[in-house]
């Protein structure tokens, strides 16, 4: 299948690589040019715009940064999707967007004589490079079963959850989970480490308990190797949480929790660790990640 990709950041060039493996032709556009190089070495074929990568393929795929990165590359005057005959094609955005943009999307599709889904992800960078991905997608039933066996080469769950926006709103209940897990598993360091505590001891215990979970399984060897690499940055943690909140609020529902989170995670943002991982959470503690 020939397929275009435009976003080949730190999950999107995994992703990319899952699907050329695969055996798919695949049309590759980045902001950055020179991070798409080596996918350009091993096959993939640059194209200078949005609309070219539409008008190249039968399947399109996006995963940027923010929904205004989202609503630049799809409704572009000159350079979007939408500039391009699209008639008959999918376009599916794996970015974690607003569903209120997913649906514009859907309807601005439809209207050009094809189909969108919206199809926010969930891992990580070792998700993505594992191709365990989480998929959680909004949109039509016969639209998400032509997309199935392409989800299927780089995620390991999958789920249609209704209409048009819903795979947005599945992603928010998703980040206020790991809201929940990232703030936990900082404090619960935070504590073990100021009652001199043996951390990695502390891990391998309530790794067998009840107090298991992914962000600390993942998350917490990274933080005790002061490694602070980015699977999913800080800034696009903050701006997930913004949106869940804004989300909630339609909704008038209040998410304490969340917004503490949220509160935690600009104040990291503000103190220059905007770029860092999640896990950097831990140097609103630690100076610079370091225990004390």
């Amino acid at each position: 299948m020939k397929i275009g990709f435009i976003g080949t950041g730190v999950m999107g060039h995994a992703v990319v690589g899952h699907l050329m493996s695969a055996g798919h032709e695949l049309f590759v556009f980045n902001r950055t040019k020179s991070k798409t190089d080596d996918l350009v070495a091993q096959g993939a074929t640059w194209k200078d715009t949005p609309k070219e990568i539409a008008a190249a393929s039968e399947l399109i795929f996006t995963m940027v940064g923010y929904p205004q990165d989202v609503e630049e590359t799809y409704y572009g005057a000159e350079k979007g999707i939408f500039a391009a005959d699209i008639e008959g094609k999918i376009v599916v955005d794996l970015t974690t967007s607003t569903p209120t943009l997913a649906e514009k999307i859907y309807q601005t599709a439809k209207e050009k004589g094809a189909t969108s889904l919206d199809a926010p992800v969930s891992g990580g960078d070792l998700g993505a490079k594992n191709g365990t991905l989480t998929i959680m997608v909004g949109g039509d039933e016969s639209a998400y079963q032509e997309v199935l066996p392409v989800f299927q080469q780089f995620g390991k769950t999958y789920m249609l959850h209704g209409g048009a926006g819903k795979g947005q709103h599945a992603k928010m209940a998703n980040q206020i989970m790991i809201a929940g897990t990232m703030t936990g598993m900082t404090e619960m360091l935070v504590y073990a480490n100021k009652a001199q505590l043996d951390l990695e001891k502390v891990l391998e215990t309530l790794g067998g308990g009840s107090a298991s979970n992914w962000s600390m399984i993942n998350y917490s060897p990274r933080i005790l190797a002061e490694n602070f690499s980015p699977g999913f940055f800080v800034k696009h943690f903050v701006k997930d949480l913004k949106i869940a909140l804004d989300e909630a609020e339609k909704m008038n529902l209040e998410l304490p929790s969340t917004k503490l989170a949220k509160d935690l995670y600009e104040k990291l943002e503000n103190n220059g660790y905007e770029n860092d991982g999640t896990q950097a959470l831990i140097k609103l503690w630690w100076q610079d990640g370091k225990k004390s």
